[in-house]
């Protein structure tokens, strides 16, 4: 039996390295794919002459192959081994970036950015359930700190985009077709060291293992849910409009508005690097709580007082930033036995409510613009909608934190909170 614990600390010093580079490098280049579309959507909208609502509904659409990619990522991972899941993953990702450079049309291109989400979406359980095996101490600095560097290239993106677009390369401008080509091309790095890493494989015998029936039983595991998809509706729904909001409603230039996000994304990189400190001391429940709370304020009152509170959304950036890693921890920790059928079946259903959400801000955007329109004129009817749209964005954010305190009593009552 000794011999046998030698040799497994052995194997775990050779295999642990190269996974913290897959964890790292694969959630900077995620951030990345998923926040250069903030600069590049109106730049869409020019070329394929689309409005808002049907940008809110090709959100929602490619959000449905992130779905479809969650849905089958764990039996995947299950099945044929973690490094298949990442290699898939990022191959994909890097091939959906050719096909949307040579998009003719806005069919040709749909289809390409839905590919470009089946990857994300196998990224996604496949970084999770990698970085539940190997963080097994101080989980929710860990989870923290790997989403430091999703943080970080989401900081970066936005300038980035903005940046590539409007560079000349052969004769032309690269535009957002070749800027997307560029950054999406980025997913072979990581490649790599996954290509030559060993995996720490799920050790739980099979009779120990959390069946999914149990699992969808659990009251906890709802309510769980329901706040990583109410934090990341919040989340993904500043990246994907805050650009066009203040480009259309307040007349920002893109560097500006870009330069905006980023600073949005400066904020979450930082909440992610700093919070998971906090998140460890005062325990994951209370820190749902507070930081979702925070989140929904700064979103709700920057929208309202206007130009001059453009600020608070960096602040809501700060307080969405230890959502999701820290229900990630969350799920490590309660459920050790399950966390693939765990982490598989959450990140599914948030998916669903992620394209719920997408196709909901988009309608209420479209929705409140005419009807102001109607009232005041084109200019005054396309702010009202945005700030409708921002309005139901922060209140995603309250309703995380209210969701937070629900499951804090049941789990309180019952001895087990985290």
């Amino acid at each position: 039996m000794e011999l046998e614990t030698v040799q497994q600390v052995r194997q775990s010093r050779r295999y642990i390295p190269l996974p913290f580079l897959v964890i790292f490098i694969g959630y900077l280049v995620f951030g990345f794919s998923e926040n250069i579309k903030g600069p590049a959507i109106p730049r869409m909208q020019t070329d394929f002459v689309i409005d808002e609502l049907q940008i809110g509904m090709l959100l929602a659409f490619n959000s449905l192959g992130f779905l479809l990619a969650c849905s089958f990522t764990g039996v995947l991972t299950s099945k044929y081994g973690i490094k298949l899941s990442s290699l898939l993953a990022f191959g994909s990702m890097a091939l959906s970036g050719f096909f949307i450079y040579f998009s003719s049309h806005y069919v040709m291109f749909s289809l390409s950015y839905f590919l470009m989400y089946i990857g994300n979406g196998m990224l996604e359980i496949a970084l999770a359930i990698l970085a539940a095996r190997v963080f097994t101490k101080n989980t929710g600095f860990m989870m923290n700190l790997s989403h430091f560097f999703y943080g970080l290239s989401s900081t970066a993106a936005p300038i980035m985009a903005t940046g590539l677009m409007g560079m000349h390369l052969f004769g032309g401008e690269l535009g957002w077709r070749g800027m997307y080509v560029l950054m999406l091309s980025l997913c072979l790095i990581p490649m790599i060291p996954a290509i030559f890493s060993r995996f720490p494989e799920d050790h739980a015998k099979i009779e120990e293992r959390i069946p999914l029936k149990v699992y969808i039983k659990d009251p906890a595991a709802w309510l769980i849910i329901t706040i990583l998809s109410l934090g990341v509706i919040a989340e993904l729904s500043i990246a994907g409009w805050l650009v066009n909001f203040l480009e259309k409603s307040y007349q920002w230039s893109a560097t500006s508005s870009s330069v905006m996000l980023s600073v949005f994304f400066l904020c979450f990189m930082l909440g992610r690097l700093l919070l998971g400190f906090v998140t460890d001391k005062i325990g994951f429940m209370t820190s749902l709580i507070i930081f979702s709370a925070i989140a929904g304020l700064a979103t709700i009152l920057a929208t309202l007082i206007g130009s001059t509170a453009i600020w608070l959304f960096a602040l809501a950036g700060f307080g969405i930033a230890p959502i999701y890693p820290t229900v990630m921890a969350l799920l490590a920790k309660r459920y050790p036995n399950g966390i693939d059928a765990a982490i598989s079946f959450t990140v599914t259903l948030m998916g669903i409510a992620v394209v719920v959400g997408n196709f909901l801000i988009g309608a209420i955007i479209d929705i409140f613009k005419e009807w102001f329109t109607g009232l005041y004129g084109s200019e005054i009817g396309l702010t009202r909608g945005f700030q409708a749209g921002f309005i139901f964005i922060g209140l995603c954010a309250l309703l995380c934190s209210v969701a937070s305190v629900i499951l804090y009593r049941y789990l309180q009552k019952r001895n087990e909170v985290l």
